[in-house]
């Protein structure tokens, strides 16, 4: 049995006392941080940039999983490793294929972990020929751009055949609850990056546990 990881999206979390909302989760036993990066182009948001990771990375010791929902990303990618990053994800959508393997061998050797993401119109297809660069995959089962949205049922066929050709992490991202849970760690995801349903509990320990164990 893959251990299930709980990734706490900050995107959820009340950005007035931050550092506060990070030490919750991270004493209720969060085994990373999801911290989305959103420019306003990629997608229709805009969120926050290095200089926030950095503050971040200086409050907790959980690795921080830097999502570049972004256009671009290679541009931007070694501002967030300087920030404190320990895994940068890329969504296929923004980058070639020769653009990912080309950025994933030059981050792994600076000690990163880097994932490629597909959003949920993009076909498995799209991301054959990155998968043996990549150090997991994020599914994502909402559209990008704003935390509160149901979970897509059509991500859970996607993980399952994600997972028939793909032997590491799966995480993925939206709409994450109990019952969505279960149905994402069944279907073969073990990474779950929840944020409405973690940060708006009033037990996070409670919150991240019963996730983590809907099997």
């Amino acid at each position: 049995m893959r251990k299930i990881k709980i990734a706490p999206s900050l995107l959820s979390a009340d950005f007035s006392c931050l550092g506060e909302e990070i030490r919750k989760v991270e004493k209720a036993g969060a085994d990373m941080l999801h911290i989305d990066i959103m420019d306003g182009h990629f997608v229709p948001n805009i969120t926050i940039g290095p200089v926030v990771v950095k503050h971040i990375r200086k409050v907790t010791k959980l690795p921080l999983d830097v999502h570049l929902m972004i256009e671009d990303p290679q541009k931007y990618a070694d501002a967030f490793v300087r920030a404190g990053s320990d895994m940068i994800t890329m969504h296929i959508e923004t980058i070639t294929v020769t653009g990912f393997r080309q950025q994933a061998a030059r981050l792994k050797k600076k000690g990163i972990k880097v994932g490629i993401s597909l959003n949920p119109a993009t076909p498995l297809a799209k991301i054959k020929r990155v998968l043996p660069f990549a150090d997991f995959v994020l599914v994502m089962s909402v559209n990008p751009g704003f935390s509160g949205q149901a979970f897509i049922p059509a991500a859970i066929l996607k993980i399952k055949k994600l997972r028939a050709v793909f032997d590491k992490d799966i995480a993925v991202d939206g709409g994450i609850n109990e019952s969505t849970a279960r149905e994402a760690v069944r279907a073969g995801a073990n990474v779950l990056a929840a944020g409405s349903f973690i940060f708006a509990a009033k037990n996070k320990r409670s919150a991240i546990e019963r996730i983590r164990n809907a099997r």
